[in-house]
C-alpha cells in the first residue's frame, strides 16, 4: 500500500472517530516509509485525539525534521504543545506555520489558540479574526473566536460567534457544549444542563462529566470569592462592639443577611439543576469529588455558625466561621487540582514542574556545599593553625 493510500484510509478512520485503527494503519505505513512527513503529521493528530500528547509531539517533531517547510506539521506540533501547556513554544510553532502559509486560515487559528492559552487575548483575537477573514464560513474559525472571547471574559461576543457557527453546522458537538457553558456562566441553569446532557448522550464514548457538575463548582467558586469577605466583615463588627456596643447589633443583622443570601443563592442554582450534577459528581476524579463535598459541608457549617451568632449574639460562632475560611480556600485549591487530574497534558506539565523544582533543589544544595567549602578554605588560608608544641617551625 502506498503512503497516499495509507494516509487517505487513516484520515477516513480518524474522521469517524476510529483513532486507534487509524493509528495502526499509519504505523504500518511508517514502518515502510518512516520519514513520510504527511503520515507523521496525521499520526500526531490521531495521537492527540487519543490524549497521548507526548507521543503526538514526538510524531510532529519527526514530521518537522523530515519536512521543515510543511506548515501542517508545525501547526499540529503547536496543537500538541498547547495540550502540554507549553504556551510559548506553541506560539513559536504556530507562528512558523503562519509564516510558511500566510494565506491559509488554519495556521492563524492555531496561533490564536496558542496566544489565548498564554492569555494574550488581544493578539489571539486579531489572529482569529484574520483566519476567519480568510474563511468567513469556517466553523472552526468561528468557534476559535468564541473560545478566545470567552476566555477574555467577553461573553456576548463569544455567544454571537458560537451561534454563528451553529447556524452553519447545528450538530457541531463542541459548539453546543460551548454555548451550554456560556449559559452556565449566566446562570441559565436548566438550559445549560439540558444542552450538556444532550451532547453527552450523543457522544457516549467521551462524556464530559466534569462540565455537568458546574452548578456545584460554580456555587462554591462564587462563595469562595465573597463569602470570606462577608464573614470577615461580621467578625470585624463583633470586635468593634468592644469599643462601640451598637456595632454588635449591626454585625448580627449582617450575619443573618449573609447567611440568608448564601442559602438563597444555593437554592437558586441547585434546585433548577436537579440531581444530574450530583450524579456526575460520583464519576469525577476522587480528589475533585471529595473536595467539592467537603466544601459544601464547610459552607453549610459556616452558614449555621453565622445564624447562631445572629440569634445568640455570642462571638465564638462568628470566630469559628472565620476560622473555616482557610479551609474553604484549601478545598478550593484541591478541587481545581482534582478537576485537572484526568488531563494528561496537565499531569505532564505538573511532572515537568516537579522535575524543575527537584533540579533547582539539587543545584541549591550543590551551591551551598561549594560555598561552605570555599568559605572553609578561605578561613583556613587566613587563619593557619598554630604549630604544635615541640614541633619545628
Amino acid at each position: 500500500m502506498s503512503g497516499d493510500d495509507a494516509y487517505r484510509q487513516a484520515r477516513q478512520l480518524a474522521e469517524v472517530g476510529r483513532h486507534a485503527d487509524a493509528e495502526a494503519r499509519l504505523r504500518a505505513a511508517l514502518a515502510v516509509g518512516p520519514a513520510d512527513a504527511g503520515l507523521l503529521t496525521l499520526l500526531g493528530y490521531v495521537l492527540r485525539q487519543q490524549r497521548d500528547y507526548v507521543a503526538a509531539l514526538a510524531a510532529c517533531d519527526a514530521a518537522v525534521a523530515a519536512a521543515p517547510g510543511l506548515a501542517g506539521a508545525h501547526a499540529e506540533r503547536a496543537e500538541s504543545l498547547i495540550a502540554l501547556i507549553r504556551d510559548q513554544d506553541a506560539v513559536a510553532a504556530a507562528g512558523e506555520a503562519v509564516r510558511l502559509t500566510p494565506h491559509e486560515p488554519a495556521g492563524h487559528l492555531v496561533l490564536a489558540r496558542a496566544l489565548a492559552a498564554g492569555r494574550r487575548f488581544a493578539e489571539a483575537r486579531a489572529s482569529a479574526r484574520h483566519g476567519l477573514a480568510l474563511a468567513p464560513r469556517s466553523v472552526e474559525g468561528l468557534l476559535t473566536l468564541a473560545d478566545v472571547e470567552r476566555d477574555a471574559g467577553n461573553r456576548d461576543a463569544a455567544e454571537e460567534a458560537a451561534r454563528a457557527a451553529l447556524a452553519i453546522e447545528p450538530a457541531n458537538a463542541y459548539g453546543r457544549w460551548l454555548l451550554a457553558m456560556l449559559d452556565a456562566e449566566r446562570l441559565r441553569v436548566g438550559r445549560s444542563l439540558r444542552a450538556l446532557h444532550d451532547v453527552a448522550r450523543e457522544n457516549p464514548a467521551r462524556p464530559d462529566v466534569i462540565s455537568m457538575t458546574w452548578p456545584i463548582r460554580s456555587l462554591l467558586s462564587a462563595l469562595r470569592r465573597w463569602f470570606a469577605a462577608a464573614v470577615l466583615l461580621v467578625v470585624a463588627g463583633t470586635l468593634a462592639a468592644a469599643w462601640w456596643p451598637p456595632a454588635a447589633l449591626g454585625s448580627r443583622i449582617l450575619a443573618a443577611l449573609f447567611a440568608t443570601v448564601v442559602a438563597g443563592f444555593a437554592l437558586r442554582v441547585l434546585i433548577p439543576a436537579g440531581r444530574l450534577p450530583w450524579r456526575c459528581l460520583r464519576l469525577v476524579p476522587g480528589l475533585l469529588r471529595r473536595a467539592a463535598r467537603a466544601a459544601m459541608v464547610t459552607v453549610g457549617v459556616m452558614v449555621a455558625l453565622l445564624l447562631a451568632y445572629a440569634v445568640t449574639g455570642h462571638r465564638w460562632p462568628a470566630v469559628l466561621a472565620l476560622a473555616a475560611v482557610p479551609v474553604l480556600w484549601g478545598l478550593g485549591l484541591a478541587e481545581l487540582l482534582g478537576a485537572r487530574l484526568d488531563d494528561p497534558g496537565f499531569l505532564h506539565a505538573l511532572k515537568a514542574l516537579g522535575r524543575d523544582f527537584r533540579d533547582w533543589g539539587g543545584d541549591l544544595v550543590r551551591w551551598w556545599q561549594e560555598t561552605k567549602r570555599e568559605l572553609r578554605e578561605t578561613w583556613n588560608d587566613d587563619n593557619p593553625l598554630p604549630p604544635r608544641p615541640g614541633s619545628s617551625r
